[in-house]
């Protein structure tokens, strides 16, 4: 008979003695093989059976981060394998017991790292049986078929497990396959192209095949901006190739992204603004232990903008959700992209209520009010939040924290370009005569629905003029009163 924890070939990262404490604590308890069962099969059938790429993807960003290179990120699909490769440091014998330990994240002290929660890689057992993580010169195996074998052969050389066997037949013969990790006997063929990680899933059946392919369809320029680390995604479906990059920007961009595909390139440049800070102890309290180690946060905003500096339409690859730091199912309909250390429940799909998350929220309002001054008076209009019915709390609760300050936010400008709020006082009165426009750059120019054209006396200064598009995008319902009513005709309902 075997012995179940006895490795064959060369064991660098030890995953023989992972087994024995495994092995030796189901024997010692069952109860903790239904806990360890019951936890794998929540994780891949709940939260994070949608995530697998996203996971993957923050594994190679913070493998990248650690190393000080650029990431580069391979997922291609072909027949029933998915090949993950991406550069950075290599797995090591810690990363491997963290893999394998569930809830136990081996990055607790990599306060950058994007992955925090150590239960990111569970997302494969979603999809696969059979996984293989080739690294650093070595290979660590994760496979059903492998762990179910080595539990058989404990219950066989011990008959005094009666519980555990009744726990084993109960999920007749499942076992948790991450639990019990050895080393690779045979390594899947390698990529083309200079990576130091692969992981390959040899698909369950057809249906995880359809739902990768979905996931790698939905693969876009978000993960850019959100993994900081990754420079480079290269996504291959049965040898039809598409490349996402990213780059620093120019001429007053901070970033620009690229999708190339046989069709051709799309070229976006993004504006972006961060924020970081420190969380006070107490707005923590309700949160995990480990989670209350990591007190700092940061904040980015993101906005596509077109060749002539305005605000263009968010990638169709791009989710209006909050990203924590890649895509949560928390709604946030806006013209930008928010990508922030939002607390998440333990399936990372929704940002939490909590104190922290109103400061977050706070501090993200501040943020957007200084965003929209980095763009032209026109194009600052077209990122201010309208007023909308529905929607989820969290969009709800930022529309509400941002209307105040962005009307003492001086990103319009009057006819002789001065800055000017919103809620600049206006000394203009119907029945005054009007003052004509003194430039060229008359406002009329941006907003030819509120102003004659250049060169023609203005129905009013702009102050007040510039304060009606704000009313009516931030309240609809008080465009028709007398102080921000459009002088444009009967039925006038919008500049």
């Amino acid at each position: 008979m075997a012995d179940p924890v006895t490795a064959s070939v060369d064991d660098t990262f030890d995953t023989a003695e992972l087994r024995r404490r495994v092995l030796s604590a189901w024997a010692d308890a069952p109860a903790r093989f239904r806990e360890d069962a019951n936890a794998e099969e929540d994780f891949a059938l709940g939260g994070y059976r949608d995530r697998v790429v996203v996971e993957l993807a923050q594994n190679a960003a913070d493998a990248a981060r650690r190393a000080g290179v650029p990431g580069r990120l391979l997922l291609a699909l072909d027949g029933d394998r998915l090949t993950a490769a991406n550069t950075g440091a290599p797995l090591t014998s810690e990363g491997v017991e963290s893999l394998a330990t569930l809830r136990a994240s081996s990055k607790r002290d990599d306060h950058g790292s994007a992955g925090r929660f150590g239960v990111g890689f569970s997302a494969v057992v979603s999809l696969s049986d059979d996984v293989t993580v080739d690294s650093g010169g070595t290979a660590v195996h994760f496979s059903a078929e492998r762990a179910r074998a080595v539990v058989t052969d404990l219950l066989d050389a011990d008959g005094t497990h009666a519980d555990l066997a009744d726990e084993v037949g109960r999920r007749a013969g499942h076992v948790p396959m991450l639990r019990l990790p050895f080393a690779a006997d045979v390594v899947p063929e390698r990529p083309e192209g200079a990576y130091d990680t692969v992981v390959t899933l040899v698909l369950r059946d057809e249906r995880a095949r359809e739902r990768v392919l979905e996931l790698l369809d939905r693969t876009g320029e978000a993960l850019l901006l959100a993994l900081e680390g990754i420079s480079e995604v290269r996504v291959v479906v049965d040898g039809e190739p598409r490349t996402l990059t990213r780059a620093p920007g120019d001429d007053g961009n901070d970033l620009v992204t690229t999708h190339s595909d046989a069709g051709g390139s799309r070229v976006t440049p993004w504006r972006v603004l961060r924020r970081f800070g420190e969380f006070a102890a107490h707005l923590l309290a309700d949160r995990p232990t480990e989670e209350r180690e990591r007190s700092t946060w940061s904040l980015t905003w993101a906005v596509p903008v077109t060749p002539d500096g305005s605000v263009a339409t968010l990638p169709a690859d791009v989710e209006h959700v909050v990203h924590a730091p890649t895509p949560t199912d928390t709604e946030l309909d806006l013209p930008a992209v928010l990508i922030g250390t939002f607390p998440l429940g333990a399936d990372r799909r929704s940002v939490q209520p909590g104190a922290a998350t109103d400061l977050l929220l706070m501090e993200a309002a501040d943020a957007y009010c200084a965003l929209l001054r980095r763009f032209a008076p026109a194009a600052a209009l077209d990122l201010v939040p309208a007023t909308r019915v529905g929607g989820g709390a969290v969009d709800a609760v930022f529309r509400t924290r941002v209307s105040e300050p962005l009307q003492d936010t001086p990103f319009l400008a009057t006819a002789a370009g001065h800055p000017v709020a919103p809620a600049t006082p206006c000394s203009w009165t119907p029945g005054e005569p009007a003052v004509p426009p003194t430039s060229s750059t008359c406002w009329s120019t941006s907003f030819p629905r509120c102003c004659p054209a250049p060169g023609a006396p203005a129905t009013r200064p702009w102050p007040r003029c510039a304060y009606a598009v704000w009313a009516w995008r931030t309240s609809p319902t008080c465009w028709g009163t007398p102080s921000v009513r459009r002088s444009g005709g009967a039925g006038s309902t919008r500049p």
